[in-house]
Order: C-alpha cells, then sequence, then structure tokens
C-alpha cells in the first residue's frame, strides 16, 4: 500500500526547536531592543522608503490604465479618480519605522515572558528562511489562530536579525487609536474584509502588493486562511491574495517567488473564551484599545508555550515546472490585468492547498489536546487515572499516525496534572474524577445551562480539533465501514469519498486525491491492526476494536451535526430562508433537543459547524442557491434531502458499530 503521502508535507527528521524568551528572561530587554539591526535583504537593496513605494503605485502603468478605464465608464475626470486612489492608498499603506519596531520589541519581550512559558522556533527552518530571503522575492504563510501570530512572526525575525515582513492586516486593527498606527509603523498594510466590486480598490491593493514583492524591499506576509479559525481546524483557503502575489511570476516580472508555510502551535490559546462565545452567536467585540488595555489582566495568567515552525521554502518556479505554461501572459502587454486561465486557477487552489497541508503536518501537539480528545468522548467526567492510562495509549496511537509531540520528560501521572492545571478553566479535578461540567444527571436543563455547556464542549473542542486532520483519513475509513452497505472494498471506499466530499468544509483535503486519502487510511489502520484489507474487502479486526470506537466517536459529533441539519432542513424549512435565519433556525433545533435530552452534541450549536453544513448541501447540490437584491436565498431540493439523509446514515443505527468505553 506505501507510505502515506501526508510523510511528503512532514519534516523528515526531529526537528530541533530554540526557546528564544530564555535568552530574554536571562538579559536586558532595553539591550536586546536597541540591538543593532541590519539584515540582510534580497539582493542586498536598499529599503525602499514607505513615500517612495506609494509614489510607485500610483505611476505604474497597471494602475494609471485602470483609472483611464474608470475615467471613460463612469464620466468622472482622471483626477479625480486618481485622488481617490491616493485616499486608498493612505488608508492602506504601511509605514515601516525603525524606532516603532524597537518599541514593539521592547514591549513584546516582557508581555511574551509574562504570558508564555517558552516561545520554540525550528533553527533549520530559520536557516532556510535566511538563505531564501537573499536569492528570491518571500511570502511568509503563517498558520492564524491568534491575534498573537502576527506579532509573534516580527517579534522572531527581529530575534534573528531577519528581515521584517509587510503584514496584510484586517481594516479593524486600524480602528484603533495610536495601536493601529503603531502597527502600521511596524509594517503592517491594511486591507478591507471585502471589496467585491470596487475595480479601483483592487487594482491599488494589488499593485501595492506586487511592487512589494516584485521589489524584494520586504517578505510578504499573509495568512492564506484569510481570518483566525475560531474553531483551531484548520480553514479551507482563500485564493485571491495568492494569485496576486503569483502574477509576477506568471508575467516574467520576478525569476522565482518562494512560499513558507508557518506552523504557529498554541499550548493555550489566549481567545479560547471569546471564540467559544463567538461561536453560540455573541457578537464579537470591536477592536479598540480601551479592551486592550482591560485585556491586560490575562498578562497573570499562565498560557503555556508556543512552537513556530518554519517549513522549507517551496520555489514557485519548480511547483509550476511541467504544469503550467505561461507563455499565454507574452501576448498581453503586462499593464493589463488577466484573469487567470482554468490552468491557472487549478494550479493556485493546488498550492493553497499544499501550503496548508505543510501547516497541518509540521504543527506541535501538547499533551493538553489528546486530554481535550478524550474528556469530549467521556463527558461529563472521567476517572482521573483512567484518563492517565488512556492519555499514554492515545500518546502511542497520534505517534503511530505520524502526529507531532511534544511530550514533557516526566512521569505521565505528572505530564496529565500538569496540562490539567494550565487548562483549569476547562478542565477540574475533584474527587477523583476530572470533568467539563457538573454533572446534573435527572435535573432539568434550561437553555443557559444548554449555552453554558456548550461554550465549555467548544473551549475544550478546540484543543482538540489541532489533532483531527491527523487522524481524519483513517477515522474517516472507520465511519464509512460502519456505514457502508456492505464490507466490499467497493461499498467502504464509496462511502469513504462521499463522507470526504460532504466533511470537505470541515477538513483540508488535497484536491482530487479520494484515492490517496483512502489508500492513508487503510494503511494507517493496517499498521495498528485495526482493519485487514484485501483486494476486495475491508475488515474491522477484533483487536482493533479499541482504536476503531475511538476514532468514530471522535469524528461522530461533526456526523451528527450534520445529521441534525439535515433533519431541520427535513423537518422545519418549507420555504426558500437566508443564511441568517438557517443559522438561527437550525440553533433553536438543536437546543430544543438537547433540552430534551434526544441528543448531547453541543459542538451542533457552533456557527461554524452550521455555516459548514449549509455550505457543504449547496456543493452536493442539496440546496439550491438563489440571488436576491439584497443577499442570497437558500432553497431546499427534498428529492436531493431524502437521498443524502440515506447516504448520512440517519436510518443506520450508530451501534452498529461494537462500542467498547474506551
Amino acid at each position: 500500500m506505501g507510505t502515506p503521502y501526508l510523510k511528503e508535507f512532514r519534516s523528515k527528521k526531529r526537528e530541533v526547536f530554540e526557546d528564544i524568551l530564555e535568552e530574554r528572561r536571562q538579559s536586558s530587554d532595553l539591550r536586546y531592543a536597541m540591538k543593532c539591526f541590519s539584515p540582510v535583504i534580497y539582493k542586498s537593496l536598499i529599503p525602499c522608503k514607505p513615500s517612495a513605494l506609494k509614489t510607485m503605485v500610483l505611476q505604474s502603468d497597471q494602475l494609471q490604465y485602470v483609472i483611464k478605464q474608470i475615467s471613460l465608464e463612469s464620466g468622472e475626470l482622471t483626477e479625480v479618480i486618481q485622488d481617490q486612489a491616493t485616499v486608498i492608498l493612505d488608508e492602506m499603506g504601511h509605514n515601516l519605522n525603525l524606532a516603532a519596531i524597537r518599541m514593539f520589541a521592547l514591549t513584546l519581550s516582557k508581555i511574551f515572558k509574562r504570558l508564555f512559558q517558552k516561545v520554540c522556533v525550528n533553527e533549520e527552518g530559520i536557516q532556510w528562511l535566511a538563505q531564501a530571503i537573499q536569492e528570491h522575492p518571500v511570502v511568509l504563510l503563517p498558520s492564524h489562530r491568534s491575534y498573537i501570530d502576527f506579532l509573534m512572526m516580527s517579534y522572531i525575525l527581529y530575534t534573528y536579525d531577519l528581515a521584517l515582513p509587510v503584514i496584510a492586516a484586517g481594516m479593524d486593527f486600524m480602528s484603533m487609536k495610536i495601536v493601529g498606527e503603531l502597527l502600521r509603523m511596524s509594517g503592517a498594510f491594511f486591507m478591507r474584509r471585502t471589496f467585491r466590486g470596487n475595480k479601483l480598490y483592487w487594482a491599488v491593493f494589488a499593485e501595492y502588493v506586487k511592487i512589494m514583492l516584485r521589489n524584494g524591499y520586504a517578505p510578504v506576509e499573509f495568512f492564506v486562511e484569510g481570518q483566525r479559525s475560531r474553531t483551531c481546524k484548520t480553514l479551507n483557503p482563500k485564493f485571491g491574495l495568492l494569485s496576486v502575489i503569483m502574477e509576477p511570476f506568471f508575467k516574467g516580472e520576478v525569476f522565482d517567488t518562494y512560499l513558507v508555510p508557518v506552523s504557529i502551535s498554541y499550548e493555550r490559546i489566549l481567545e479560547e473564551t471569546l471564540y467559544a462565545y463567538e461561536l453560540i452567536g455573541v457578537p464579537k467585540p470591536k477592536e479598540s484599545t480601551s479592551g486592550l488595555l482591560k485585556a491586560r489582566k490575562i498578562l497573570s495568567d499562565n498560557f503555556g508555550s508556543i512552537h513556530v515552525f518554519f517549513g522549507k521554502p517551496m520555489s514557485l518556479r519548480s511547483l509550476a515546472s511541467g504544469r503550467l505554461n505561461r507563455s499565454q501572459y507574452n501576448l498581453i502587454p503586462r499593464h493589463l490585468s488577466h484573469r487567470p486561465s482554468e490552468d491557472m486557477q487549478k494550479f493556485i487552489s493546488d498550492v493553497a492547498y499544499k501550503v496548508e497541508l505543510h501547516q497541518i503536518a509540521n504543527m506541535v501537539l501538547s499533551p493538553g489536546v489528546l486530554i481535550a480528545a478524550i474528556l469530549l468522548q467521556n463527558c461529563p467526567a472521567l476517572n482521573y487515572n483512567v484518563l492517565v492510562d488512556k492519555t499514554v495509549w492515545l500518546k502511542d496511537l497520534t505517534e503511530a499516525f505520524g502526529g507531532c509531540l511534544e511530550w514533557p520528560d516526566m512521569s505521565a501521572s505528572e505530564v496529565v496534572q500538569s496540562s490539567l492545571d494550565l487548562h483549569s478553566n476547562i478542565m477540574r479535578l475533584s474527587k477523583g474524577d476530572v470533568d467539563l461540567f457538573e454533572q446534573n444527571p435527572g435535573g432539568i436543563l434550561t437553555e443557559e445551562l444548554v449555552l453554558s455547556r456548550a461554550v465549555t464542549v467548544l473551549m475544550c473542542a478546540s484543543y482538540r480539533n489541532q489533532m483531527v486532520n491527523v487522524y481524519v483519513r483513517p477515522a474517516l475509513v472507520v465511519l464509512a465501514s460502519n456505514m457502508a452497505l456492505s464490507c466490499k472494498r467497493e461499498d467502504v471506499y464509496k462511502t469513504f469519498c462521499f463522507m470526504r466530499n460532504l466533511f470537505s468544509k470541515e477538513f483540508i483535503f488535497f484536491p482530487g486525491f479520494e484515492e490517496k486519502d483512502f489508500e492513508e487510511g487503510c494503511f494507517l489502520l493496517s499498521k495498528c491492526d485495526v482493519i485487514h484489507v484485501t483486494p476486495h474487502e475491508v475488515v474491522m479486526t477484533e483487536k482493533g476494536t479499541d482504536t476503531a470506537v475511538f476514532l468514530f466517536r471522535m469524528f461522530q459529533p461533526f456526523l451528527e451535526g450534520y445529521q441534525i441539519a439535515c433533519m431541520y432542513l427535513s423537518q422545519e424549512v418549507t420555504e426558500s430562508i437566508t443564511e441568517k435565519q438557517y443559522i438561527s433556525g437550525v440553533r433553536s433545533f438543536i437546543t430544543q433537543r438537547i433540552i430534551a435530552r434526544v441528543t448531547s452534541c453541543y459542538e451542533a450549536l457552533s456557527s461554524d459547524m452550521q455555516k459548514n453544513t449549509l455550505s457543504s448541501f449547496v456543493q452536493l447540490g442539496v440546496v439550491k442557491v438563489g440571488k436576491l437584491v439584497n443577499g442570497t436565498i437558500f432553497t431546499v431540493d427534498k428529492k436531493a434531502l431524502v437521498k443524502m439523509a440515506g447516504e448520512l446514515g440517519l436510518q443506520v443505527p450508530v451501534q452498529k458499530l461494537p462500542i467498547a468505553r474506551l
């Protein structure tokens, strides 16, 4: 069956990490902030002043062409549109300033030492990056779980005397008095969350990014996920910015561009409580300086360690070799915008997924992640000694499946106790049991209690979610074996493909790799004696029951969440609805089922899962999309819904799998 293809994305050897806070704890922060900072940059260029960069953008042939086109279409004078472009650029542009960087270096040193026990960086990755920056334009692509991400990236590069990146940041940061301007002076350039249909804004933004990249004055940094993941699962990639940074290579304006995937792993996330409340519908608070000052109380809390893994730079030229014919760009003047061909779009999509799979493969998992996965399957409480045994068992299974674990050099009981202390706001040790919330077997469930429990479950799930992409392929084989019509290989594979497509918004799969994903899942399960695979059958073994049940239960909240969404559409929706109506309706439907004790799937209350179910149902043709003047409307195809309900196993008892209490 061969080696799992995900190993292609993983570091070939055990990485050596350096704790960069260790030196900070032993020497002066002021001396660190005021150190001689003279990073080597692309082709030893002299950094370009922000004002000169803006002039280059405004005078560029591409922007001038767009301005003339808009003038012809709208009848406005080109001078007026030019002024509008200047305003956009002033709003958007960074103002990189060494004095501001030094101030941030001093402040962040003090903050990070208070918040984190360690900040560990892979030394080889830093060496790769230092070399890449000198050779070609570099694009840094970190995973995105916290606001700390882009601060941490700049802090690390400053620590290693590497060129600081210019960072694509959301406009909400710009509205923060003082802090917004400090971020701008530290290399942030601001982009609106959406600017679809605004031709001038897009032209200014795209030209600004491309000029920075073409001239290589600084690495460009953005998040391919597009936003922070509130669930700590990797989000499906966004392609807009990626297509912008690839265009100079497509047009032959640069010889090559290096893409550097970066995996940032948090032992405990600063925004964990905020995320959980957002997911159950509490509005996200607006970013503000006063809000930041109020958040100072977190400085007395412990957020464990961070691991930052800089991946090997990916050459865009190498990725495109043999795949793309760039000659189509030779026939069009460079200043004219050009919609990428289908081949180009497929290439951009493949690169985006490849970047994310690299990020996933090099995430470092903490013991708390394992504990969260176990506790969620044993709500509301589990005996402490049993939890220790199960954590050791899951550690071995995770390593067998290729996960990268950071396991402290202490006894298993001490490791578990240390993790419980770190996550004491979620997991509590009481009378020999570890519980997520108080047991209430005969008590009345109120809506308030349901939402309170949902917050705890979603916080715990955010840690388990850090490991789901390690397990998703073998878990889907287990689910498919349980739900398929027979144990024939073709039936199991067909069900596997259905489940993979259904959950394509939840987990990251490389497009078109259904067969490879199935092979990887089967390989890992066979290696652990969970299944026996023949050319014609996939058979569950008695020996692998515990592992199969664990995998089934880990992914059961996703399956059940989609089943409940399917029931809601079948039982409650009789006419077209908006996304807002769908989320509100399905949330109420789930809450009532939990109160009635028909289900205990608190994770289905997550707005992330609700949006994903709707998006998935649209992709599968179960829900049709229509356009209104003020938005989008969704209509259920009842015939397709009935078919999918059967495929989802709503008529198949989940107890078909032998359930053993792990």
